[in-house]
Formats: C-alpha cells, structure tokens, sequence
C-alpha cells in the first residue's frame, strides 16, 4: 500500500507541473547585465510591449511575467532558471538568447514539467535529439539562416570565402549551416574567444582574411562584437574588396551606433532572417510603429521574436481555456493561431518552425535612418536539418 501510494503521489506530481489557472506566471529568461543587456532590453521591450497590446490577459485569464537576469553566463542561467520554477513556480519558463545558456538551463524546466518556449537560441541538439514535446522555439534554429546565407553566396557568385564566428554553441552551428550549404573553397576560418572576456579585437583575422585572397566575407558575431568588427573591418579598407555578409550581427540595435560613428560598411551588407521591420502586414506595422514609439528606435529581431513570445503563449492559453491536461495546450500552441509579426508559419515534428527566411540588406531609410529591407526570400519555407534526428512525431 505503501508503494502504492508513493506512486500515485509520483504520477500525480508530474501531472500537476502545468494547469490554466486563473494567473499564468511566465519567467522570462534573457540577459539584463554585462554589455550584452543592449539584446535582453530589447527582448525586455518586445515582451512589455506584447503584454501592453494584450492588456495582460489571455481571454478570462491573467498573465504575469517574472524576468530573470542570466548574466550571459551558464551556470547563472541555470541557477536563475531553477529559482524561477521552484521558488517563483512559473507556470511557463520563456526566453534565452544565448545556445549554451539554453542548454545548461532546459532540464531544469522540464525535468519539473514546465513548458519551455524559446525566443532566440537555437541549438542543434535542442532541435534534434534533445527535442522535447514540452519544449518549443518561437525563433529559429542556428543553422538555418546561415544555410540560406551560403546558398544566397552561391546566388551572388562568390567562389571564395572567409569565415569568422565566436567559438561556443551558437556560432558552431552557424559555421556549420553555412559550410553545409556554400559550393565555394572556405580559404579560412576563425573561431574566437567568447562570453565575458569575449575577443574584440579582430585585426590578426582581419589580417588574415585579407592575404586569404578571399571574395567575400561572413561573420556571426551578436551584441557587442558586432560593432567592434564592422569598425575593424571598415578601418582595414576590406569593405572596397570583400562584400560582407553576417548572420546575427547588423541589426536595430548596432545600426544606430554604426551610423553615429559613421560606419558606412554596414550599408550594402546583407543577412538572412526570419523577420524585417518591412513586412507588410498589420500586425507587423503596429508592432513596429508602437516599439518606435515606445522606445524610440526600430525593434530587432531579438524583441520581435520576444514579442512574438507573449503573444504565442497568450493565443495558446486562451485556446486551452478550461483544459486541465498538458496535451490540450500543446495542441494549441503548435496550432501557431495567432498573428505573428513574421507571418504565417508552422511547427515541424521537433517544435521549431518551418518559417521564410529572408534576405535582408541594410540602407538608409527615407527618413535617413540606418534600417533594413527585404530584398528577397530565400527559403520559402525552410525547416532545419535537426529534425530527423527528433524522436518525435
């Protein structure tokens, strides 16, 4: 009776990590100190700004965000995210913007049976064999932008390449999308330190890719690095010589400081993403417009993603409405009923979309602000190569 008992205790906790009450706490995961807060503010936007829109409900019931600062460092990830489920008892643990934060964060959120939704990192395991039929991506998986980046060189020409990434998670598997996808000779590549003592100084690189007799250049270089390479890449004259492209470096929150200091080979650059600032949709005009108006500067894909967030988990719990299984909020949540500001897209068997990745090139606007514009769709839609390794169906 003994052993009965202990079981049935066992089940029923297991059961009882998520129900809709009448308040959905979410704990929302990014980085809010260390140089690169300048991204988890703008997510921070993105979420207020979607709670704003939303009024704070989702249909009859309320929703509450908890943030939590990860300070760009793993294990404070984790010890963050554990305080989040276990003292804060979110119903729902959101967010990360950085691979290895996710992955030494994610057990402790579904081994206490919450629903995990990532914003931004996207790490080949978390979309592979460490899929998660409790664990969904609002973003997209690391490879595939820089999979569409080589196949957009190819596109352009470009027979040689140089390439450059910081060496942790997230910048491996963007090397890897763009070797998987780039027909050309990679004449050399460089990986480089990263995380609070992050290397800024690229000129033995730049050195380097300079001699290589290489046609173009692609660097994945987030948040602060962004702005020491255009600078570095600019004053070692290689933008008359090597056209750049980037994944995850130019965007809404470098081009204001590019364009103060005048780093005009940012313009011309182009990227690949999942969303612009010119999608032509309503939704995405509101939400750009009112970001602007919130906060004074165009948003990034970090708070569109963010946004994006909120607006899911809300869409997914008014659905779910009066459900007391788990499976009632998967279903809605895979469902993607809601307008999101990238479009339309759809979950793959490992919970990652299956979205549009777009070209994107960085111009002055009309207005004379440094922004970005689609000039093409590259993958229309694309859906990582991870998934077949995902036990799910």
């Amino acid at each position: 009776m003994k052993k009965l008992t202990a079981a049935v205790a066992i089940a029923t906790s297991m059961m009882a990590g998520f129900s809709i009450a009448d308040t959905v706490k979410i704990g929302y995961v990014t980085t809010l100190t260390t140089p690169a807060a300048i991204i988890g503010q703008d997510m921070q936007n993105g979420v207020n700004l979607a709670m704003k829109h939303l009024g704070g409900k989702a249909g009859s019931h309320d929703l509450e965000v908890i943030f939590a600062d990860d300070g760009f460092a793993p294990d404070t990830g984790k010890q963050v995210t554990d305080r989040l489920v276990k003292q804060d008892n979110v119903d729902i643990v959101a967010g990360y913007i950085w691979s290895h934060v996710l992955l030494a964060s994610r057990k402790s959120v579904l081994d206490n049976d919450k629903f995990l939704i990532i914003s931004n990192a996207g790490p080949s395991p978390a979309a592979g064999k460490l899929c998660h039929e409790d664990q969904f991506s609002v973003g997209v998986q690391n490879d595939l932008g820089p999979m569409a980046m080589g196949d957009q060189m190819n596109a352009a020409g470009v027979k040689k390449l140089y390439i450059m990434a910081p060496n942790y998670a997230a910048g491996k598997d963007m090397v890897k999308g763009v070797e998987r996808t780039f027909k050309g000779e990679i004449v050399g590549k460089d990986l480089t330190k990263w995380g609070k003592d992050a290397q800024l100084d690229f000129s033995a690189e730049l050195a380097k890719a300079k001699a290589s007799g290489a046609e173009a250049i692609w660097v994945f270089y987030p948040g602060a690095a962004a702005g020491a390479f255009i600078k570095q890449y600019q004053q070692a004259g290689l933008s008359e010589s090597m056209p750049l492209y980037t994944s995850f470096t130019i965007d809404a929150i470098s081009l204001p400081k590019l364009q103060a200091a005048g780093f005009t080979a940012a313009l011309g650059s182009q990227t690949t993403q999942i969303w612009d600032p010119t999608i032509d949709t309503a939704e995405n005009k509101k939400f750009v417009a009112d970001f602007r108006a919130e906060y004074g500067h165009y948003p990034s894909y970090y708070g569109a993603q963010a946004y994006d967030t909120i607006k899911a988990i809300a869409a997914a719990v008014e659905a779910a409405d009066g459900a007391k299984d788990r499976d009632a909020f998967r279903a809605a949540f895979k469902s993607v009923n809601y307008d999101s500001v990238r479009g339309e897209y759809s979950y793959g068997n490992n919970n990652f979309p299956i979205q549009n990745l777009y070209l994107r090139e960085f111009v002055e606007g009309s207005d004379g602000i440094w922004t970005s514009k689609i000039v093409g769709t590259v993958y229309e839609p694309g859906q990582d190569t991870y998934a077949s390794q995902c036990k799910l169906k």
